[in-house]
């Protein structure tokens, strides 16, 4: 828990009779006074006590202390307020010194799984796949921007006119986006992608019907027996949750070197060795690329190498890396489809700078990649596993696609929730001898049609 939502949780003492009397015959104020009262007590605090060291305390120190001094505020400027009111005034000051203020209620709440701020007075939220707006506004723009500016600062990263964009992620690991005016029209914008604390595994996904129990045993034999996966997707479609699913499945004996644009994974795993791009610095140096790291990762003796998203140059090293031994790599790539991945992929070979013909990149391509597994985002905020496709290589020597699994979209109800079904095309895979070999047989009869139409 935060340090400033450990603060808000801590024990009130009870008010006194006399102070309880008086209670009673105060009447509530709204938000607008607490917010102005909010804005007067942090600025005087700020101009005689430390606000930085306050804020350095303990949580169980930190609240008594606020009440304390705001106490004194009120009775040097005979201000009467509620308790309710008082402990509101103190949990708006601890937001907005140590906290990311109006948001906290939304970060807190568990079941929220995307923020989104558009300027300082549209704020929405995302649960159960589908987005809603909140009541929740910032004071300013100022506001806003002081909260974006506390997201980024802990990180070294930064942002201002020069450099209007920026990538973060909270301390529990959530990823932020923020942008700026003049990019951004009507006030700053910034996207919150929410992580669980304790990160989802195949079971959950299995429970919340994305997948079936037949399709999650078959997916965790392929990374036990070290095929390369694709996992492609589009944005908010699950990929990075499906990613850190499967790496749980790597043995424990094997070195994971994972890289990332965000540090995004949190695999449960006794060696696993992390790196994260970086952004150029203020000079405009210093920058480390994703191909950069993927090429220094072959030096790190990697048993497996797993990269959060391929997107540009950086895909042509990571083939490479599939192609020379590196076997069980697993990486993701937005696309629509899994034939769309394919394309994807070939295109950012070419943005590599190497002058390949296209027919050896097809080459690499088949060498590399054993399976794509296709996710998607339907209308009504399921997520689902679209298709489980194994890449084959034709006489001609060009790419096959062979659908193993698949969800079959059938009707949308009245409520708008899309109905289907997940089903085996009936497609034998061909590496079963090999997950026979490495120990992870799996059960030829799942892959028959009529013994996987399972409704989710």
């Amino acid at each position: 828990m935060s340090l400033f939502s450990q603060a808000r949780k801590q024990q009130q003492k009870k008010p006194s009779p006399r102070q309880a009397a008086v209670e009673r015959n105060t009447p509530a104020i709204g938000e607008n006074r607490i917010d102005q009262l909010a804005r007067h007590f942090k600025a005087r605090l700020l101009r005689e006590t430390d606000l930085e060291k306050l804020t350095k305390m303990p949580s169980s120190e930190l609240r008594v202390t606020l009440d304390r001094l705001i106490g004194r505020y009120l009775a040097d400027e005979q201000v009467v307020i509620t308790q309710q009111d008082r402990n509101k005034l103190i949990s708006r000051i601890i937001d907005e010194s140590v906290g990311y203020g109006p948001l906290e209620p939304l970060l807190e709440d568990e079941e929220i799984t995307e923020i989104v701020v558009n300027g300082p007075y549209e704020v929405f939220y995302e649960k159960n796949g589908q987005l809603h707006k909140t009541d929740i506004q910032f004071r300013d723009e100022e506001a806003l921007r002081h909260v974006i500016d506390r997201i980024v600062a802990p990180i070294g990263r930064r942002i201002d006119v020069s450099s209007p964009m920026v990538d973060a992620r909270l301390p529990d690991g959530s990823r932020v986006n923020a942008v700026i005016p003049p990019i951004s029209l009507k006030g700053s914008l910034v996207s919150i992608r929410k992580f669980r604390k304790e990160p989802i595994q195949m079971e959950d996904l299995i429970s919340f019907g994305s997948l079936t129990s037949d399709m999650g045993q078959f997916l965790t034999s392929l990374v036990k027996a070290k095929l390369n996966v694709i996992i492609s997707g589009g944005t908010g479609s699950g990929k990075t949750t499906l990613l850190n699913a499967l790496a749980c499945f790597i043995p424990e004996n094997e070195r994971i070197v994972t890289i990332e644009d965000m540090a995004e994974l949190r695999i449960p795993h006794g060696h696993v060795a992390g790196m994260e791009a970086r952004p150029a610095n203020v000079e405009g140096r210093g920058e480390v690329t994703i191909r950069q790291l993927v090429r220094n990762s072959l030096r790190m003796r990697p048993d497996r190498i797993i990269v959060g998203e391929v997107r540009g140059a950086e895909a042509f090293d990571m083939l490479q890396a599939m192609n020379t031994g590196h076997e069980g790599s697993i990486t993701t790539v937005h696309a629509n489809s899994p034939n769309d991945a394919l394309s994807r992929l070939e295109g950012m070979v070419m943005m590599s700078g190497m002058d390949l013909p296209s027919e050896i990149i097809r080459q690499y391509i088949i060498g590399a990649i054993d399976w794509i597994v296709q996710i998607g985002r339907l209308p009504d905020g399921q997520r689902k596993m679209l298709a489980v496709s194994e890449m084959r290589e034709k006489e001609d020597g060009s790419v096959k696609l062979v659908d193993i699994f698949r969800f079959e979209q059938t009707n949308v109800s009245e409520d708008g929730k899309v109905e289907g079904f997940f089903t085996p095309t009936g497609e034998l895979p061909s590496c079963l001898n090999r997950l026979k070999a490495y120990g992870v047989g799996v059960d030829p009869n799942i892959f028959r049609p009529n013994s996987g139409r399972v409704k989710p």
